[in-house]
């Protein structure tokens, strides 16, 4: 047993990589899927409506850990043999194009009717109405709970831990057992995760007054 020094400290700190290396993966991988997603919940296909409404319901209403645990133990049961990298990254992804979805399926639908209405009446396709007229407008409105929500994935990688994936948490929980000094150890643990998260959630409502602001205009 040793005492929680500076290389301990260090130890987690590097760490810290990989919690930000899967927060970006997850944030990616999130984004392209939850366009999709909210693309798909605002068609005028009914199909795509529902299975869009049915991927958002399993995986907001199902916890983030039981998404982990499934994929990275199941997995082998289907005869997939994946790391503990992959099976995180899957589950960070799939989780975050949920929650992504929907809030930019409200976004979406925020855009004034008469933005579209205009847009027909210029007889633009459903493509260009997307590309040039709703997307850019729901693009700011997206913004800041978009940076938001960032601070929920970077936490949420805290649970890859479970399945031995070696983030700031896992660095924490391994230093933890050598040492068995808890409070300096998790103490560190959580510093590390305000120190990432601070800023994001500051620039977050900073976002937000801007855009009030500008609406009271």
């Amino acid at each position: 047993m040793r005492t929680f020094g500076f290389a301990e400290f260090m130890f987690i700190v590097e760490a810290a990589r990989w919690t930000l290396a899967l927060s970006a993966i997850a944030f990616v991988g999130g984004s392209l899927l939850g366009l999709l997603v909210a693309l798909a919940r605002t068609s005028e296909s009914a199909a795509a409506q529902w299975v869009a409404a049915v991927y958002i319901q399993i995986f907001q209403g199902t916890p983030l850990l039981l998404q982990l645990f499934l994929i990275f133990f199941g997995a082998p049961v289907i005869g997939l043999d994946i790391n503990p990298w992959v099976a995180a990254g899957v589950a960070l992804v799939l989780n975050t194009g949920a929650f992504l979805g929907e809030i930019w399926r409200g976004c979406i639908q925020a855009i004034p009717h008469g933005q579209t209405e205009a847009a027909h009446a210029l007889n633009l396709g459903y493509v260009s109405r997307l590309r040039d007229v709703v997307l850019p407008q729901a693009f700011r409105i997206a913004l800041p709970p978009t940076v938001g929500y960032m601070v929920q994935i970077i936490k949420g990688t805290s649970l890859a831990a479970i399945i031995g994936f070696t983030e700031v948490t896992r660095a924490g929980q391994i230093i933890n057992n050598a040492t068995f000094q808890p409070l300096q150890v998790f103490t560190t643990v959580a510093a590390i995760y305000f120190v990432i998260c601070w800023p994001l959630s500051l620039l977050a409502a900073r976002m937000e007054k801007k855009r009030a602001r500008a609406l009271a205009r």
